[in-house]
């Protein structure tokens, strides 16, 4: 049985140890580490995964902003999302999904992007930001940079470039 709850300062080293092993460098690790010095970090959006005794995935939500010409919104990055390669494709990512989507809506959020898998994403309602009217400062295909509502047309009248909090400038 898999057990999903907020992060504790005891679960810091695996999770960096996850991000790694899922990312195959540190990068993503160091990502979760430098976003838990912002002062805008919130303990209860950075979500494990447990089996047994084991932390075997990861999934960090973390704020972002929207600066369109109506000013600039909050929104949430998902970023990363890891899972042990030996625990992948056994639904323990999209365990992990859904309930930090659900987590966000439960601490009133509206609106997570994310950079990833179509394929994967889509299934949880993410859809091109493009077609909402959102730009990446990050030099990707548009498929791969989504968006989903939390609340139902949250990004009426919202368009403009997505900001990401400084630790992300290095990954």
């Amino acid at each position: 049985m898999m057990i999903i709850r907020a992060e504790a300062v005891e679960d810091y080293t695996n999770i960096f140890k996850a991000n790694k092993l899922a990312f195959g460098r540190e990068d993503e690790a160091r990502l979760v580490d430098n976003v838990r010095q912002l002062a805008n970090f919130n303990p209860k959006l950075s979500l494990v995964a447990i089996a047994g005794d084991r932390l075997v995935g990861h999934i960090l939500f973390s704020e972002i902003a929207i600066a369109s010409p109506q000013g600039e919104f909050t929104a949430l990055a998902l970023a990363p999302l890891a899972v042990l390669p030996q625990f992948q494709n056994q639904g323990v990512g999209s365990q992990l999904v859904r309930a930090g989507l659900k987590q966000c809506q439960i601490l009133g959020y509206k609106i997570v992007i994310v950079l990833g898998h179509p394929i994967f994403y889509s299934r949880f309602g993410f859809v091109p930001a493009i077609n909402k009217g959102l730009r990446s400062p990050f030099s990707v295909p548009d498929e791969v940079f989504m968006v989903l509502e939390l609340v139902p047309e949250a990004l009426t009248g919202i368009s403009g470039m997505v900001k990401y909090s400084s630790p992300f400038d290095h990954v």
